[in-house]
């Protein structure tokens, strides 16, 4: 009983000092987000609550707020959606089909994945330029899916690999083809690993900083976190107030998602595609 106690209190412990170390950066965003003169050297200005920094945030045009965030949503949902849909594709490929080499296959697209970032941008960059694309959607999708693309792949591969081959054969010897079988059987029952994909693409895409940098020279298709971080070029000082009222909007996206789907993702994640 004595042990039992002990491990109950320890694991307390631990789950309150993870959400602690998780959950006081962001209370302390959105405290900063409602100060009236937040200053990091006096704490007690937090205190001073205003919400003239998320007025600034959504009004002011030349912030371009809302710019950043629109092209953030829809830079971040088409590279999620043409990552699920070509990663989908290709494990169903790898689990279903022998050939050889395929280990390799995927080590080496794992390999591909860890080059750093700022080691291809200016390939990269010279690439896009000459097909008249910097500072676009398709200019930063491109990269996106390409960067992404592996880890929605090793996903995918390890959740289409539990469900049982039985059911395509069966599907098969009923007569449907390889794309019915993957359409009518394979997607639907692996929809919640579908869905952990897709979401671990959208934040990916989200919160990528570098492509975003580089590739973008205006609110026309620069999205939030570059936007956020040019704030204080715009105003000569470092605006903390406006720049936790963003980065407190911008978070939104990704918690409406998590809580609209977190049953699909802890499937997904944890369980696999079949129930023991």
């Amino acid at each position: 009983m004595r042990e039992e106690r002990l491990k109950g209190t320890l694991i307390l412990m631990g789950s309150i000092l993870m959400v602690s170390f998780f959950l006081i950066p962001v209370i302390y965003m959105i405290i900063t987000s409602f100060a009236m003169k937040p200053d990091f050297l006096s704490p007690h200005t937090l205190f001073h609550f205003t919400i003239g920094n998320y007025r600034a945030v959504l009004s002011q045009k030349s912030l371009h707020f809302m710019d950043y965030l629109f092209n953030s949503i829809i830079i971040s949902g088409a590279t999620a959606f043409f990552c699920v849909v070509i990663a989908g594709f290709a494990a169903y490929a790898v689990t279903r089909f022998s050939f050889s080499g395929k280990i390799f296959l995927l080590l080496f697209i794992l390999a591909i994945s860890m080059f750093p970032q700022i080691s291809l941008v200016g390939y990269i960059y010279k690439l896009l330029d000459r097909a008249g694309w910097i500072n676009t959607y398709k200019g930063l999708i491109i990269p996106y899916i390409a960067w992404i693309l592996p880890l929605s792949l090793w996903v995918l591969v390890s959740y289409f690999g539990q469900i049982p081959r039985e059911l395509d054969k069966a599907a098969i010897m009923d007569g449907c083809s390889h794309r019915q079988v993957l359409q009518k059987i394979v997607f639907p029952i692996a929809a919640p690993g579908l869905f952990s994909t897709a979401l671990l693409a959208f934040i990916f895409a989200f919160n990528e900083f570098m492509f975003a940098l580089m590739l973008t020279t205006d609110h026309h298709a620069r999205t939030v976190p570059v936007g956020i971080a040019l704030f204080q070029g715009l105003h000569g000082e470092i605006p903390w107030g406006t720049i936790m009222a963003a980065s407190t909007i911008s978070i939104l996206p990704v918690v409406v998602l998590i809580l609209a789907f977190q049953r699909h993702i802890i499937q997904g994640l944890t369980r696999g595609a079949l129930k023991g």
